[in-house]
């Protein structure tokens, strides 16, 4: 009778420690996975005037996701799509115009059914923040002319006119709206052309320009700049700003998970603040 006691007792010893030892195996292991999920990097090409808003946003969505570095590569719009169809890795595409989109898709680069108009911005005309143009908007009851700010673009005191180049969405905007309002071949021995918008800013926040067409969040950036004026709305196509996954990416599972995150109430709230609105 000892022995079959001491038989149970020694099989009821072992049977407890192996379960044990298999449940602290298996919590260890669970904690390891969870703790080591592998590195991920996510390229996203986006337009320069999303800097701000982007680098906010991928320390954001960083702290949900610590093994994904989010690799921004900012520009005009054009050169980041030609740039993406020549194999510059890029796993999403923010662009600032619906044409550079429109190309990208038809050369076969962007993934189905992952487009998306993401935002609204509008254009606006500045001036350095220290000129007379920007002293008479901040105190109007100092103007002494009726003139409005873009027919002003022909007075003699304004010499250069810093727009966007070929390629560069804010640059046809502003094109459309100098047509528009009948202003093109007056301006144009004026007119030098920028790279992209932030280039255009940094001309006229620097005095290099005396005016410059941006886009409103861009102005929102310096206060070396004022607003002196809102295109009308009629006066060009509605600024959006169409997002996707390019079909190439190395990441488009990520890809579409960041799309997805972009369009949360956070997200959006990290765009309101820099002056985006949804389309």
């Amino acid at each position: 009778m000892k022995r079959y006691f001491l038989l149970l007792f020694t099989l009821l010893l072992a049977f407890t420690t192996f379960g044990c030892g298999g449940q602290q195996a298996a919590t260890s292991s669970s904690s390891s996975a969870s703790s080591s999920a592998a590195p991920q990097e996510l390229h996203v090409s986006a337009a320069a005037s999303l800097t701000d808003a982007i680098n906010e946003l991928g320390e954001l969505y960083k702290k949900d996701h610590p093994n994904v570095t989010i690799t921004p590569s900012y520009g005009s719009s054009g050169a980041l799509e030609k740039a993406i169809e020549n194999g510059a890795p890029a796993d999403v595409f923010l662009s600032a115009g619906k044409k550079q989109m429109d190309d990208l898709e038809k050369a076969g680069e962007a993934l189905g059914g992952t487009r998306l108009d993401l935002l609204k911005n509008d254009l606006v005309l500045i001036a350095p923040s220290n000129s007379d143009a920007a002293k008479a908007v901040k105190d109007p009851d100092k103007v002494t002319e009726s003139v409005s700010p873009f027919q002003a673009l022909t007075n003699a005191d304004v010499r250069k006119i810093a727009i966007g180049g070929d390629g560069v969405p804010v640059g046809s905007y502003s094109k459309e709206a100098l047509d528009y309002l009948q202003l093109t071949d007056a301006v144009q021995p004026k007119v030098v052309y920028a790279t992209d918008v932030r280039q255009v800013l940094a001309w006229v926040a620097s005095g290099d320009c005396d005016r410059g067409l941006v886009y409103a969040t861009d102005a929102k950036t310096t206060k070396d700049v004022t607003v002196l004026a809102a295109a009308p709305a009629a006066s060009h196509r509605p600024v959006v700003y169409p997002a996707a996954v390019v079909k190439s990416a190395k990441e488009a599972d990520l890809a579409k998970d960041f799309l997805t995150f972009l369009q949360s109430d956070a997200a959006q709230a990290v765009f309101a603040k820099y002056g985006f609105a949804k389309p």
